[in-house]
């Protein structure tokens, strides 16, 4: 309602000029439809463009709220006025001339508008997928599609400026707190076929929103595919290295998928756990994966040797040593699991606990994981979260199951926050945040 009041303001100020210039319209010329349109212009920019203020010292949801305020105000504003611009251009007794000027002029104002909103989304939202982001920059120009795609963008940006203000507000509320300050620091650690990257980080907005809130973060810096032995090794030269470097005696790991696995193997064989506090796995496979083994039993060595060949290659320029595709795919098989836990025994003195989740149907994720369900489905009757089934998850002292109560379910990606995506009923931010001060809780 508001966005629609703002909008009948400015084109009552529009009106009122066009109702001036059809009244002097016997003797109009280019300049008073010159001067008539800029006025008109500079008016409707002025008393309808222009964002509300908010309360929002946060610079990025500011430039999300005013972009959409823009797009949002715009659109009714046109829908008001499209019969007087039709009036303008048709019916009215005005000089073709005139009707040109005001024409282009108005239609100008609304591209630099549309162009402007649209950038700003484009580079402020952070949860606009990449289809999203193109389709807008590519139609926004387009009547009638541009409305259906502006509409969807306005929705996402309004989601992500209300969830981010909830979430600035939650953490001045516990900033002093710092929930998140554990007595070791956190070692995270990435699953099968990912790299530690600066850019484009494998826990999305997860470990800023643990930094914020008081933790000291460390990444686990292995390769991306490799047998679980080799992984391990990597693993406890890395935590070694952040022990002797920081003097922080010990760390809390928390691994995600494969990575659990070399987690588990570096505490219990590599002599980690005199540098381990505690082992937090997420989605991890401790007894394989049902289509791993069938994929590998039914695909062909040259098929699997080529697809190893071209992945281990293009690894190799990304930064990876010497990654080996296939043992990882092997290390996750049940027959590998099973051998795996009757070798590799807990250490007394580290905590472990699993986290895990599950899609309720294909639905539930983008690709691949909304293709991997269904293969996992078909080779396993439990439910899983789009590579690995629910009980494969159990391990520890205590296993928490993520299952917020609607029809979406909680991918393996997305507990990883892999999608940016706001997700109803499920902060992935906010669990980790409670996994970690539960670890603070504990004395961690």
């Amino acid at each position: 309602m508001k966005h629609f009041i703002r909008a009948v303001k400015g084109v009552l100020l529009l009106v009122l000029c066009m109702s001036f210039a059809l009244l002097t319209s016997a003797g109009i010329n280019k300049l008073f439809c010159v001067l008539a349109a800029a006025v008109v212009t500079f008016i409707f920019i002025r008393m309808v463009i222009k964002p509300a203020e908010i309360q929002n010292d946060n610079r990025r949801l500011k430039t999300i709220f005013f972009a959409r305020e823009l797009l949002i105000v715009y659109a009714w504003s046109i829908a008001i006025e499209l019969p007087f611009l039709i009036t303008m251009a048709v019916i009215a007794d005005i000089p073709f001339a005139g009707k040109i000027i005001f024409i282009t002029v108005r239609f100008l104002s609304g591209a630099v508008i549309v162009i402007t909103s649209v950038t700003r989304l484009i580079l402020s939202s952070a949860r606009l997928g990449i289809v999203t982001r193109l389709v807008l920059f590519l139609m926004w120009w387009i009547p009638i599609v541009n409305i259906f795609i502006i509409i969807k963008a306005c929705g996402i940006a309004g989601k992500e400026y209300e969830l981010e203000t909830q979430r600035n507000e939650l953490f001045e509320i516990r900033k002093e707190s710092e929930i998140c300050k554990t007595k070791y620091p956190i070692l995270m650690v990435h699953g099968v076929f990912f790299r530690d990257m600066k850019y484009l980080n494998y826990w999305g907005r997860i470990p800023r929103e643990l930094i914020r809130n008081g933790a000291e973060i460390y990444y686990g810096n292995q390769q991306s595919a490799a047998g679980v032995e080799d992984s391990a090794r990597e693993l406890a030269e890395r935590i070694k290295q952040i022990v002797n470097e920081t003097g922080c005696e010990k760390v809390n790991i928390i691994a995600h998928s494969k990575g659990g696995l070399d987690a588990r193997y570096a505490v219990s064989l590599l002599g980690a756990d005199k540098y381990t506090a505690s082992l937090t796995t997420i989605c991890t496979p401790h007894r394989g994966c049902a289509f791993a083994d069938h994929l590998l039993k039914r695909s062909s060595y040259a098929l699997k040797y080529f697809v190893a060949q071209k992945y281990n290659d293009t690894l190799i320029k990304l930064g990876d040593v010497k990654p080996d595709f296939l043992s990882a795919v092997a290390d996750l098989t049940q027959e590998s699991c099973r051998l795996l836990n009757s070798t590799v025994p807990d250490k007394e003195g580290v905590l472990y606990q699993s986290v895990g989740s599950r899609m309720w149907n294909s639905r539930s994720a983008s690709f691949p994981l909304n293709f991997t369900y269904k293969l996992a489905a078909k080779f396993s009757p439990l439910d899983n979260d789009g590579l690995v089934d629910v009980e494969s998850m159990k391990w520890g002292e205590s296993f928490k199951f993520i299952d917020p109560k609607t029809d979406r379910g909680i991918s393996h990606g997305d507990m990883i926050d892999l999608f940016r995506e706001d997700i109803p009923q499920f902060d992935v931010r906010e669990e980790y945040v409670q996994i970690v001060s539960g670890l603070k809780a504990r004395g961690l």
